[in-house]
């Protein structure tokens, strides 16, 4: 089933990359909220909140970068222990890194391995809801 929103956890030091993906969800109607949502003045820590409440599907860009932000760590955790997200988590595995260190439950759910050919990869990420790639 297409998200109605679908929430993507990334460090912020991924975010060219991450950008890459919004804006390929985006043409093929996929509403996402990241954190490019929040601007100046907004409560960023209530905001993550209510978008993690909000979404029905979840994803996770991966990267030695995301292993190491807590932040990324927290909305993880949370969606991991939510039971509408289950069957709804996407790992997305932008660069190699040691799931073990982030959380060992990752490694149950089938990665969308962006580490090589990127068109490719969405290809099999939009296949997740039953639709076809368009390259603009």
């Amino acid at each position: 089933m297409r998200p109605t929103e679908l929430f993507l956890s990334y460090s912020s030091l991924d975010t060219a990359f991450a950008h890459s993906v919004i804006d390929v969800l985006h043409s093929h109607s996929i509403p996402v909220w990241s954190q490019t949502n929040i601007v100046g003045g907004m409560r960023w820590h209530d905001e993550i909140g209510a978008a993690l409440r909000r979404c029905d599907w979840f994803a996770v860009i991966l990267s030695p970068h995301a292993v190491d932000s807590m932040w990324v760590r927290k909305e993880l955790v949370f969606a991991l222990q939510k039971t509408r997200y289950y069957d709804k988590i996407l790992p997305l595995l932008y660069q190699p890194c040691d799931l073990d260190q982030f959380s060992w439950s990752l490694l149950s759910f089938q990665m969308i391995d962006f580490t090589g050919d990127f068109h490719d990869a969405c290809r099999a990420l939009l296949r997740t809801w039953g639709l076809a790639y368009k390259q603009d």
